[in-house]
């Protein structure tokens, strides 16, 4: 894993001192050599950067920016089956000269083009200048592990691993997109492909973008889609055969996810998920595999026991750390830099810190995300599954006139429930349901922290709603039950933006690579096909995940409630963290931002220290804006 930059440069003003500069500060992602391409063709300049955390193939082969006849290369990422294709482009003729996965892409894209991008298994972001036809392709792996930023106006295309890589561009023009920012205020991330900043763009997964450089021309399109594994007819196997298979392709996938030149481990928290990986990766491997928890006791954050026992029930060789509060509450002004856009998942603080334990040790680590995506995992899609269709049976004229009486009445009016916890934000939830229980509706509220109205009210000025993933309308109608529905919107939204982005950043903050073992595309395009009772089955959640696991490890032993990564945020805010609210919410700053109505702000921010607790969240996510804000809009 690497951190790739640069530009195509049609005015051609921009010197190569700019792309050092501009690939400089990812130098947090690869810290063991920089490399640089520098090309002028009559039309434009186009620069290629690379920062290199060496992985596979440790000698200078593995260098980059890589050439290739007349294609250069700039790639952040690994091909887990590289060596694959390579035997199959070595009985077409072709010949290598290095070890590295790098001069493959090179090879297979000669041989095949954007096609070759089918045939890769791994996680990727690279950027293709084609001399010889004057093209650049830039493309981005299906789940959207590895990240890909752009920025295209007045001539100049700009491409980063991270954001602040483009910002640094003198070309770059530093405007916030307001309707990013109330993106981001509904869901803690700006959705893809929304950035940010005007004119400045995440790559989709699944997708590869095209510069026609003689015509300056840019267009993108879709190479996979994950509704192509939905769509398709379910299968016709029964569980034991389910089960089989299941753990095989898993097996697979976690072993591709082993290949490496360097010292790998798995990030075991003690759940299902993280459990599997490490399960199935020992059973498979006679060496020892490295096991990484750690536990914040003082902050209620403390897994570390349960993964201790299943690390000695499998064999690992395992490290746990106890983090105190303070080295937990020392990430968070750290955050803005590493975050270089609005983020505000409170869990990125417990995800930084093992990365750092883990770094100690081996220079890649492995995540077990996505598992409650594919495999429904999350509480809410019990929650829809139980209640969705009782809401939706309601008759619309009951439904409509409870709406109207909940307009009229508050939640502060209404005697004992408004002092429980959560009340008021669930009674608002509630309303927005009795008027709209569609599934898309329910999906939408119960995974975001603000409304429509209660944004309107947060702005000075009138923003718009961003079309997202949300709003796809792809499953068919012959596959579509709400659980397809629901983990197919996840694995494109709340996976994407919020947790891959959170693993990335947090991993990269310390050069360590993390991979996504769950990610394998052969896992969602087999699981999607699968019987929603193998994955949902009478109300237990990754029931064939849970099947394989109790093989390996003891049910009594592993089976308790999900933990997560919880922060304890509303007792920070009131004592550690005020003077970051006090500083940020300041009425000055606001009215210098010219963002938020002001009044707005305080209301939220007097409400929860005046005992509503449930606004915790909305405070934390407009102090991570704010410190973002400082950090990218008034110090650069």
């Amino acid at each position: 894993m690497c951190g790739i930059s640069g530009f195509v440069d049609f005015n051609k003003k921009t010197e190569q001192s700019v792309l050092h500069k501009m690939n400089r500060t990812l130098a947090h992602r690869g810290p063991d050599g920089e490399g640089y391409g520098f090309y002028n063709t009559e039309q434009a300049t186009v620069g290629l950067g690379h920062r290199r955390l060496s992985i596979i193939d440790l000698t200078e082969g593995g260098s980059q920016p890589q050439t290739f006849q007349s294609l250069h290369i700039t790639y952040n990422g690994e091909i887990y089956n590289y060596a694959e294709i390579k035997k199959e482009l070595e009985q077409k003729g072709h010949q290598f000269h290095s070890h590295s996965d790098t001069e493959v892409i090179l090879h297979a894209y000669t041989e095949w083009g954007s096609k070759a991008l089918q045939k890769f298994i791994g996680m990727f972001a690279f950027v293709i200048y084609d001399e010889a036809n004057k093209k650049i392709f830039a493309c981005r792996d299906r789940a959207g592990v590895k990240p890909f930023f752009y920025y295209w106006n007045k001539g100049l295309f700009l491409f980063g691993s991270e954001l602040k890589a483009i910002v640094h561009h003198p070309g770059f023009i530093k405007e916030i997109n307001i309707n990013a920012v109330a993106a981001y205020m509904q869901y803690a991330y700006v959705p893809t492909p929304h950035c940010i900043y005007k004119n400045t763009y995440k790559l989709k997964p699944g997708h590869f973008l095209e510069v026609d450089i003689t015509a300056a021309t840019l267009q993108t399109q879709q190479y996979w889609n994950v509704y192509d594994a939905y769509n398709k007819p379910t299968l016709k196997i029964s569980l034991p055969e389910a089960i089989t298979e299941t753990e095989k392709i898993l097996t697979s996938a976690f072993q591709y996810r082993m290949v490496s030149d360097v010292p790998v481990g798995v990030f075991l928290s003690g759940g299902y998920d993280s459990g599997c990986v490490t399960a199935l990766l020992q059973a498979n491997n006679t060496e020892k595999i490295k096991t990484f928890t750690i536990g914040v006791p003082d902050a209620g954050l403390n897994e570390a026991p349960f993964a201790k026992e299943i690390a000695a029930h499998l064999g690992t060789d395992h490290t746990e750390y106890y983090c105190t509060q303070k080295e937990a509450l020392e990430i968070i002004p750290q955050l803005p830099f590493f975050y270089d856009e609005p983020f505000a998942d409170s869990s990125a603080i417990p995800t930084t810190l093992v990365s750092k334990v883990a770094r100690e040790k081996v220079t890649v680590a492995l995540s077990a995300d996505a598992g409650d995506e594919i495999f429904a995992g999350y509480n809410r899609y019990d929650y829809i599954t139980r209640y969705g269709k009782k809401l939706q049976n309601i008759p619309g004229f009951v439904r409509k006139s409870a709406a109207a009486v909940m307009d009229v009445v508050p939640a502060g009016a209404i005697p004992f429930f408004n002092k429980q916890y959560l009340f008021h934000s669930r009674y608002e939830k509630i309303k927005t349901f009795l008027k709209n229980p569609s599934e898309q509706n329910i999906l939408k509220n119960i995974t975001q922290q603000m409304t429509g109205d209660s944004i309107d009210s947060l702005f000075k000025h009138p923003i718009s709603i961003l079309p997202s993933a949300f709003d796809s309308e792809e499953l068919n109608e012959e596959n579509y039950s709400v659980l397809n529905y629901m983990m197919a919107i996840d694995y494109q939204t709340y996976l994407l933006d919020d947790i891959l982005q959170k693993v990335d950043r947090a991993g990269m903050s310390v050069s360590l690579e993390g991979r996504e073992p769950f990610l394998d595309h052969r896992v969602i395009e087999w699981a999607a096909q699968l019987p929603m009772e193998y994955k949902y089955n009478n109300g237990s959640k990754k029931f064939i995940i849970k099947e394989i696991v109790h093989k390996y490890i003891p049910k009594q032993m592993i089976d308790r409630p999900k933990m997560g990564f919880g922060i304890p945020i509303a007792a920070w805010l009131e004592k550690e963290l005020k003077p970051f609210v006090d500083m940020y919410f300041d009425e000055a700053f606001i009215t210098k931002q010219n963002v938020f109505n002001n009044d707005e702000v305080q209301r939220i921010k007097q409400s929860f220290y005046n005992g509503k607790k449930e606004r915790a969240e909305k405070v934390w996510t407009l102090l991570m804006f704010q410190m973002w804000y400082d950090k990218w809009m008034n110090n650069n």
